[in-house]
């Protein structure tokens, strides 16, 4: 937390008032420490910045005053150097050399990536980055199954390429969906310029979705048996490599706090992909934001579409209809095409109440007639009504009462053949009819919402529900299978 809270100082340098000569003097660091040249004598530094059209006039005691202050910003360390002295002089001036640190070096390249990226997100919706990181979880899974003899470098080299994916998966996806929903993608979208990009942007969405939930189900499931407590002896391997690394410090403090960072960085893809308990996965926001942006362009193409259709000149088609009318033989003809054309002009409008079909493509014709009766349009009309006897329903209600209750004992009856000594536990039961697993399915339902997880059933039982959600089942019925977490219903009241 110490580290967290301190001041940077080694990013002052970006915001002094002489910024442009220091960036530039790093910057030139920067490029030989890349080049594996360390130590570098101010006179090199001085005829760099003289090279550069806005440093013509720089002066070596302002370089000099310029070195010092970046070595108290610890953005450079200085190393005194006496062999190249020839002079008293140069002696008592204390000729020095100079290093950027690893936290320069870093910024540089921070630098140098803003510099890249611009003003806007880029990223991609990469397909082949979850087959890659599906190949090395089941590679991962390969080793586990046999015991861990190889270098530990080999183990480390699979830890590399699983984050390397899953960064590399991270970063893209979340760029590309921040410039697909950024103001600048949004305007551009809304124009006729658009649509020549449509099918492209679509196909390409849809090609990554179809991908994403082909591969997605099969790493879920890899990551559902990879968990912590199995990838321990592999945690230790990656503690061994990093313990090869030879080091000035005491590395035996630190070795509990790499056992943690692997932990948490196996949390991290696990929680990416599979969501924690009370929270949605970030794989299912992904798909979601994915959908909704091939939406929204199909809604754009259509209002760009029907813009377009509003401000058409329609003056080719009316000339081509006057060429019709005016090549017709006779009146009765001309009549017959005007029908035609424009319709009859004097149309009954009718209507149905209510639509009778969900279908869009559906033809009137198609669809059974609705009787309706016609009243008179007057405020005087009064339907007749006719004194009418009172019936009694008794017995039919009765028969309907005690078809209910011999189907409800029924249910009760094939519920309770699956009940042992008072419990249901699915791990158990075998194969069940469809109506038992809705059943069984709303009795879970019913008692989420319960904080005691009790239910009371229709069939005059209080039921208990106990769910294990670390131990997976699959329940079988007559149309299907149901991949599941274990259940165990306990009748604790009612009728028994």
């Amino acid at each position: 937390m110490d580290q967290i809270m301190k001041k940077v100082v080694e990013a002052s340098y970006l915001t002094a008032d002489s910024a442009a000569q220091y960036r530039v003097i790093l910057r030139f660091f920067y490029r030989q420490h890349e080049r594996m040249r360390d130590f570098i004598a101010p006179e090199e530094v001085l005829e760099y910045l003289r090279s550069l059209p806005a440093f013509q006039d720089y002066a070596e005691e302002q370089l000099h005053q310029q070195l010092a202050q970046l070595v108290k910003w610890n953005n450079l360390v200085a190393r005194q150097d006496m062999t190249n002295a020839k002079t008293i002089e140069e002696y008592k001036k204390k000729r020095f050399r100079y290093q950027c640190t690893p936290y320069t070096v870093e910024i540089e390249r921070m630098l140098i990536q803003l510099e890249k990226l611009g003003d806007q997100f880029q990223g991609s919706l990469e397909r082949s980055q979850f087959d890659r990181l599906l190949a090395s979880l089941e590679k991962l899974e390969e080793e586990l199954e046999q015991p861990l003899n190889k270098p530990a470098a080999d183990y480390m080299h699979i830890w590399d390429d699983i984050f390397h994916f899953f960064g590399t998966i991270r970063t893209n996806t979340a760029d590309y969906i921040a410039y697909i929903n950024s103001e600048k993608t949004s305007q551009r979208m809304q124009t006729e310029a658009f649509l020549v990009y449509k099918n492209q942007f679509t196909a390409y969405l849809r090609d990554f979705i179809v991908s994403l939930q082909k591969t997605s189900l099969q790493i879920r499931g890899r990551l559902r048996e990879l968990d912590g407590q199995r990838l321990a002896p592999f945690f230790e391997k990656l503690v061994e490599h990093r313990r090869q690394i030879p080091r000035l410090e005491d590395t035996a403090a630190s070795e509990q706090e790499w056992l943690e960072e692997f932990h948490e960085y196996w949390g991290s893809l696990r929680r990416w992909f599979l969501g924690g308990s009370s929270s949605q996965s970030e794989l299912e926001m992904l798909q979601m934001q994915t959908n909704e942006m091939i939406r929204r362009m199909a809604r754009y193409v259509q209002r760009i579409s029907e813009r377009q259709q509003h401000f058409r000149s329609r003056k080719k088609d009316y000339l081509h209809l006057a060429k019709w009318f005016a090549e017709c033989r006779n009146l009765e003809e001309a009549h017959q095409l005007s029908s035609i054309v424009f319709g009859t002009m004097t149309v009954r409008h009718l209507h149905l109440e209510e639509a009778t079909t969900d279908n869009l493509h559906a033809e009137t014709w198609e669809e059974q007639p609705e009787m309706r009766q016609i009243k008179p349009r007057t405020n005087r009309y009064r339907e007749k009504t006719k004194p009418g006897a009172f019936r009694s329903n008794h017995e039919q209600k009765e028969k309907q009462r005690l078809a209910y209750l011999k189907e409800r004992e029924q249910e009760k009856q094939l519920i309770e053949k699956y009940m042992k000594n008072g419990e249901i536990r699915l791990a158990e039961i075998g194969t069940v009819e469809p109506f038992v697993r809705k059943v069984l399915l709303g009795w879970i339902g019913k008692s989420m919402a319960a904080k005691n997880h009790e239910v009371k059933t229709d069939y005059g039982m209080t039921v208990k529900v106990a769910m294990n959600p670390d131990h997976l089942i699959t329940l079988d019925a007559e149309d299907g299978k149901l991949i599941m977490p274990d259940v165990v219903f306990e009748r604790s009241g009612g009728e028994r």
